[in-house]
Order: structure tokens, then C-alpha cells, then sequence
């Protein structure tokens, strides 16, 4: 069984008391590989020493939207920086948030589209995170050329037609616990029409645990759920979605 939780957050407090276990839990389930993110001051140097510590973790660094307002210059040189490291595999997450009134949306732009042209000049896929905000993140990626470097549309909420768009621009569409909820007919109904070479199964753990754990601390051991979902709903064996988010996913981030 081959798994890849593409999306977690293991240097989360919430595993201060038990990260180890986790990690353990996740690898007796098949994930032989993580991408943790980093996403501002705090959580970028703690997923950067995750990389350094685990062959099997991987980095992704860059700038969150909720805390768009507080960055500086010298982050973005930083982030920058931090993408020249051989653990680091793409910029994110990155994008827009409108339902945290945290950072104004016009800074909340300007964020966004300087890493995106980051994300360009070092040739480096980018993870977006969309919350209320599906027309203004698909303007933007539009806009400044990110089918240049593709990337992934994290923890994927929206419509086929916002799908649709996003797949044209060299996107990967992500899934993750809320595709196992009982009442998830959206996301069931979109995960279904998404080409196959394009799917990707993450956790966003600690966060958004999937059925049966809803409401609970999640953790990248949870994405075996993920994909036992997907595979009932596209008639597939878990082994072969396992397969497939795992080749997809190699070659998303250039892991080899």
C-alpha cells in the first residue's frame, strides 16, 4: 500500500505530546511520504527541521494569507531563501482567505501574487488555500501565469466549473477529510468528474479529520480514510488509489 499525505501540519502543538507516534501511526498505514507546510515565522523553521530530521518528510514554505498582514520584505527574501533547500518542494500555502478578517484583501493580493511570481523564478510548484474566495484566487492565478509552475488546489471546496479552470492551469485538485462526510455531496459529486492523473489525497491534519474521527484531532494516518472514500466512489481498489495519488504526487513536487 502506497499513500502520500500531502498536506499536514506534524510540527503542530497539538502533537507536542505524542508527535512520534503519530509519525509511526502514519507509517504502519502505507504513507511513505509527507508533505509538511510551513506558513509563517513560527511554523517555517519547525517544518524545515521535520524535513531535515525524516527522509520521508518534505517541505513546503511560504506565506499564509491570514497572516498576510504581517509580513515583510524580509520574509519574502527568506521564503525565498528556503526554497533552494533540497527538502523544500513547493511555496505554500499560499492564496486568499476572506473569512478570517485578519488581513485586508487588497493585502491579502499583493501577498499572494508576489509569491506566486516567486514561485516562478524558482521554478517551484505553489499550494493555494481558498476560503470564500474561488473567483479572486482563480483571476489572480490567471493573471500572473501560474500554469507556469502548476501546483495544488489544497483541501478542494468549490464547484466543477472552479475545477475546471484550475485543472486548465496546470493544477492538481487535493481532497481531504470533508470528502468522507456523510453530507458531502459537492465534493463527491466534483472528486468524481476530476481526471484521474490529477487527484491527490491529503489530511490538512490536525485539522478537518475525516468520518468516523469528525469533530477530532486528525493526523496524516487519517488519509488511508481519505482514499478508501475516493476508491468507493470511483469503483477503484484502495491499493490503486494509493497508487495513483502516489505517482501524481511524485511528480507534483518533483519527488523522485
Amino acid at each position: 500500500m502506497m499513500l502520500i499525505d500531502t498536506h499536514t501540519h506534524l510540527d503542530s502543538h497539538k502533537f507536542d505530546d505524542d508527535r512520534e507516534s503519530v509519525i509511526e501511526r502514519a507509517l504502519a498505514e502505507g504513507v511513505e511520504k509527507l508533505i509538511n507546510i510551513g506558513f509563517n515565522r513560527e511554523t517555517i523553521p519547525t517544518t524545515i527541521a521535520l524535513a531535515e530530521r525524516y527522509p520521508f518528510i518534505y517541505a513546503a514554505v511560504g506565506w499564509h494569507p491570514v497572516d498576510s498582514i504581517d509580513m515583510k520584505p524580509e520574509d519574502l527574501e527568506w521564503i525565498a531563501s528556503l526554497l533552494d533547500h533540497p527538502k523544500v518542494v513547493a511555496i505554500g500555502e499560499i492564496g486568499l482567505d476572506y473569512h478570517w478578517d485578519t488581513s485586508p484583501k487588497d493585502v491579502q493580493q499583493h501577498v499572494f501574487r508576489q509569491q506566486i511570481a516567486l514561485a516562478k523564478t524558482k521554478r517551484k510548484p505553489i499550494v493555494i488555500h481558498n476560503r470564500d474566495a474561488h473567483e479572486d484566487v482563480v483571476r489572480i492565478l490567471r493573471e500572473e501565469g501560474a500554469s507556469e509552475v502548476g501546483g495544488v488546489m489544497h483541501c478542494y471546496s468549490g464547484s466543477w466549473e472552479t475545477a475546471k479552470q484550475c485543472l486548465d492551469m496546470n493544477f492538481y485538485i487535493s481532497f481531504g477529510g470533508p470528502l468522507t462526510f456523510l453530507n458531502a455531496r459537492v465534493p463527491k459529486e466534483v472528486m468524481a468528474k476530476v481526471p484521474l492523473d490529477r487527484l491527490l489525497i491529503e489530511t490538512d491534519a490536525p485539522y478537518l479529520a475525516p468520518h468516523p474521527h469528525r469533530g477530532k484531532r486528525n493526523e496524516s494516518a487519517f488519509v488511508r480514510l481519505v482514499a478508501n472514500t475516493m476508491a468507493d466512489i470511483l469503483g477503484k481498489s484502495v491499493e490503486e488509489i494509493g497508487r495513483i495519488t502516489t505517482e501524481n504526487a511524485m511528480k507534483c513536487f518533483g519527488i523522485t
